[in-house]
């Protein structure tokens, strides 16, 4: 029987004093991929960011249990360090950051947290060469700073890569969908579905239903006014496909 990896029980949490989530439940156990559909504002973004730890946001009730620890008492470097991963669907750009130095940062900070051996410049080239050729990005890829310049399918690339780089237990993918074309997104939900970590899961929040021809979930949530209302297989993506978020209310 798989652990639960992720438990989120009756999580109520604002910004700027508006309350967002409300009464939220959710539960992700190992090697499962779960799907949160809902109409803009609903708090899908926003529970992203709140369980990867974003300042700005405040609970105001309820528990988050990740890997079996309480994930608010954690910060955001040490979420990341435990496992969890956030592919941004706005990925910000760092100038005079090259992206071979702020992965490699990453990496073995990773490595240092875990008290595992760092990777010198060489080894760790060695291996992002490995992943760039998976993913299908070429090597002067690494010399660019950060994310500057970079097209929408190379910023969600950039993502898939950090990933594979860090080997986290849980991929939360906040709309990476977006602005990629077919090719894109088939490339890298395949580099997803082969390179995830054993025993991890994804956590997938999206407006369209294209990335779930390449994903195989094992539950559809549809959000709506802060909290999951409904939950079920990929029928209810054709419920919401033929009759919108309106079949749900």
């Amino acid at each position: 029987m798989n652990k639960t990896l992720l438990n989120v029980q009756n999580l109520v949490a604002s910004i700027d004093q508006k309350t967002i989530i409300k009464n939220f439940n959710l539960e992700i156990k190992e090697n499962e991929v779960h799907v949160i559909m809902g109409p803009n504002g609903c708090g899908k973004s926003t529970l992203s960011k709140v369980l990867a730890g974003h300042p700005a946001y405040t609970i105001i009730d309820g528990s988050i249990r990740f890997n079996e620890k309480d994930l608010l008492d954690l910060s955001p470097e040490i979420r990341s360090h435990e496992g969890l991963f956030l592919a941004f669907q706005y990925p910000i750009e760092i100038p005079g950051v090259t992206n071979y130095d702020f992965l490699r940062i990453a990496y073995n900070e990773k490595q240092k947290y875990l008290q595992k051996d760092a990777l010198d410049p060489l080894e760790f080239m060695e291996l992002s060469q490995t992943l760039l050729e998976k993913l299908k990005m070429k090597n002067e890829f690494l010399n660019r700073n950060l994310n500057e310049g970079f097209s929408g399918g190379e910023k969600k690339r950039n993502e898939i890569l950090q990933m594979l780089l860090l080997s986290p237990k849980l991929v939360i993918l906040d709309e990476i969908d977006s602005g990629l074309d077919i090719d894109a997104l088939k490339i890298i939900c395949e580099n997803i579905n082969s390179n995830l970590p054993p025993n991890s899961s994804l956590l997938v929040i999206t407006h369209y239903p294209k990335i779930l021809t390449y994903l195989n979930p094992s539950s559809v949530h549809i959000m709506m006014d802060g909290k999951i209302i409904k939950t079920g297989n990929l029928e209810l993506i054709d419920h919401l496909e033929n009759e919108g978020y309106q079949y749900f209310k």
